[in-house]
């Protein structure tokens, strides 16, 4: 179902969402050919050209914690950035930020308009109109407008694995292959090589991969060395470490001593900043960076739902973790946490994930859980959750509850917790942006808040 090229556009950016989702059958195709067909006819013929170097973020877990820690040091470094990441938590504008802050939505209608008109084409046999996914027409309208942002560079963050993803079509200068685990297997296969393989696609020949996964498959050095790519791998070609106060870096050329942690909460962080300063090396030639410009990045980088810890009392945790390996490392800043009497959760996630070892690692921290629907039908409900949690329930002392959307989950959550309690809001980016959608939650003691 597509608007014939006579009908007016949309004038809003709601409206043109609702198009995009109109124009294809499936959510997910996976191909470039269509994508590129499309990026290549904008302007006249001339194709969307970012006209700044390109930095892509492939990975499972890691990927907005390692697009937003560069845009945090170029941004400090007195370069204009741009960032496409994706999924949204509240508003779409979050997917494009440009020099930090979310895009202006009429700054995104003029580029969705553009699209548009390359997409429809002129009629002709050698123009037919293309099909476009939501995912492909919405990527190449915010590549597009940050194009007009005339950026110093542009991070773009990877959809759904990497070979045949839409932000493949645009070469990176650098591309980082952050943590592989198990996720998406219907798309990108059943295990971590398959999938490391589908990441490894976003490598060009001659320019840097930093692969900040300190075991990676094997596929993914193999295809670096298949096709000639500077390889910048963990704990070969830059290596970090650090005491309870303080970590230091150093790469081919350059070291980093006494950094103050990054900003972002938890352990699993200092595994993307390692890869994030790797980055910073290898770009060096084309943006260079200063130290200072380093450690002010990862002392302000802030990124919501990624181990979020809201001030207040009871203590509140926002994270997205929605596969084992993300709940793994949840569990392991949940523990590092300290005591708490009791820990609620409100728990929300989609049916094709890989829920029995998340619950499996999660459940023995948790004391209370709130299962919620969410709003979309991929979405596993809350009555299927609980049945599931529940065949692998072994605790007596656990209570569970069923709500009907993110906020009344917490709601309720609020409601049976004690000050001295602690809520962890965690699963799909819809759970975490539900309960965000009128601002940061800010619970009991607001003498406490920041």
């Amino acid at each position: 179902m597509s608007m014939p090229v006579t009908a007016p556009l949309p004038t809003t950016l709601p409206d043109w969402l609702v198009h995009c989702e109109r124009l294809h059958p499936n959510t997910i195709e996976m191909g470039l050919e269509r994508v590129r067909t499309v990026a290549q006819r904008v302007d006249s013929g001339r194709g969307i050209r970012p006209g700044c170097p390109v930095i892509v973020v492939a990975g499972t877990n890691g990927k907005g914690s390692t697009c937003t820690m560069l845009e945090a040091i170029y941004g400090q470094a007195g370069y204009r950035t741009g960032v496409y990441t994706s999924p949204h938590l509240v508003h779409f504008e979050e997917r494009c930020r440009i020099q930090g802050q979310s895009a202006e939505a009429q700054q995104l209608v003029a580029a969705f308009a553009e699209i548009e008109r390359a997409r429809v084409g002129d009629g002709t046999p050698a123009q037919p109109e293309v099909a476009l996914t939501y995912f492909e027409f919405t990527t190449l309208a915010i590549v597009l407008a940050m194009q007009h942002a005339r950026l110093d560079v542009m991070i773009l963050e990877v959809g759904l694995g990497g070979r045949l993803d839409a932000v493949n079509v645009f070469d990176a200068d650098c591309a980082v292959i952050t943590s592989i685990d198990i996720d998406h297997v219907e798309y990108l296969g059943p295990d971590r090589e398959t999938i490391g393989h589908e990441k490894a696609g976003i490598m060009r020949t001659g320019r840097p991969v930093v692969v900040s996964d300190p075991v990676p498959p094997q596929s993914v050095l193999d295809h670096a060395f298949e096709i000639g790519a500077d390889l910048w791998r963990a704990g070969r070609d830059f290596h970090c470490g650090g005491d309870k106060q303080q970590w230091n870096w150093a790469g081919r050329s350059r070291r980093y001593p006494g950094l103050a942690y990054p900003a972002l909460r938890g352990a699993n962080q200092l595994v993307n900043a390692a890869g994030v300063l790797a980055v910073v090396e290898a770009l060096h030639p084309t943006l260079p960076v200063t130290a200072q410009a380093v450690r002010n990045g990862l002392a302000l980088v802030e990124l919501p739902g990624r181990f979020q810890i809201v001030p207040g009392q009871p203590a509140l945790v926002l994270d997205v973790a929605h596969n084992p390996h993300s709940a793994a490392a949840l569990a392991e800043n949940l523990d590092a946490m300290g005591f708490y009497p009791t820990t609620h959760a409100v728990f929300g996630a989609m049916a094709d994930k890989d829920l029995r070892p998340m619950f499996e690692r999660l459940n023995p921290l948790i004391d209370r859980w709130y299962f919620t629907d969410l709003p979309t039908e991929r979405a596993a409900s809350a009555a299927d959750l609980q049945t599931l949690w529940h065949s692998l329930n072994t605790r007596t002392d656990v209570q569970a509850s069923q709500h009907p959307n993110p906020d009344a989950a917490l709601q309720a959550a609020v409601a049976q917790a004690d000050p001295a309690d602690r809520i962890v809001v965690f699963g799909s980016f819809f759970t975490v942006g539900g309960v965000l959608q009128n601002g940061v939650p800010r619970l009991a003691a607001p003498h406490l808040q920041a």
